[in-house]
């Protein structure tokens, strides 16, 4: 599935990614700059949460929780990653055995950690303001 949008249509692309996402794990293959961390926090808005997303780039996940305080998910970034047992260490797999939403940036970080499930979203920059996403099984 293929989406071209711009930043005015964030909120509508998130409800398209909820709406056809094979699974509650989401892995954001995109260049810096691309709006990875933009359009998780409108996903995330879209779901219900009530904190502020923000990019967990140093403290590497960041928690959010709906509006009745319940937990949403897990927003990783693991762009700062020397291997991938730092993301073990940090008990990646107790994350992804939750049931709440997995949102993970530079997962081409730890690809043999990536489930096999997860739903791949590439996003390629095409203009300053025009991004385009695709929504694929593997990458």
């Amino acid at each position: 599935m293929e989406f071209i949008y711009r930043e005015n249509e964030l909120k509508k692309i998130a409800h398209e990614i909820i709406h056809n996402s094979k699974s509650k794990i989401l892995a954001f293959y995109a260049p810096m700059g691309a709006g990875k961390t933009t359009l998780i926090k409108a996903i995330v808005q879209a779901l219900g949460g009530k904190d502020n997303v923000s990019s967990p780039t140093f403290g590497l996940v960041n928690e959010y929780a709906d509006k009745n305080s319940e937990l949403l998910g897990y927003h990783f970034d693991f762009y700062r990653l020397e291997d991938e047992n730092e993301a073990m260490d940090m008990g990646l797999e107790d994350y992804l055995n939750t049931k709440g939403w997995v949102f993970m940036e530079w997962p081409e970080k730890i690809p043999n950690l990536v489930p096999i499930d997860a739903q791949i979203i590439k996003i390629e920059i095409l203009s300053e303001k025009t991004r385009k996403l695709l929504l694929l099984d593997t990458i």
